[in-house]
């Protein structure tokens, strides 16, 4: 099992370190031909990205924040992140079509 950190926010990377969270690989960019069954994948991933990660047997722990308007789009410090009340969660996300 190999647990990867997707992320390009400076911020969400410190946020991460002061949890503790035992990461193997930290990428800035998802390449989804990496991942294999029983991986995690950590991140801020689009709900398609999160698809892909768990149809490939993988875990997808999402980093949720309640942000206000004002300070989505903006570049967080771990501070701030904790302020939002950063958090992981996992979810299981299964695409349907129509």
């Amino acid at each position: 099992m190999t647990v990867f950190y997707i992320t390009r926010h400076h911020g969400a990377l410190d946020w991460l370190n002061r949890q503790e969270f035992p990461v193997n690989i930290i990428l800035s960019h998802l390449d989804l031909s990496v991942i294999k069954p029983g991986d995690v994948v950590i991140g801020l991933l689009p709900v398609h990205l999160a698809a892909a990660v768990c149809a490939a047997g993988a875990e997808y722990w999402h980093l949720s924040m309640d942000l206000p308007y004002e300070a989505r789009g903006t570049e967080l410090t771990a501070e701030e992140m904790e302020s939002y009340g950063a958090r992981l969660e996992q979810f299981t996300v299964m695409p349907k079509r129509i």
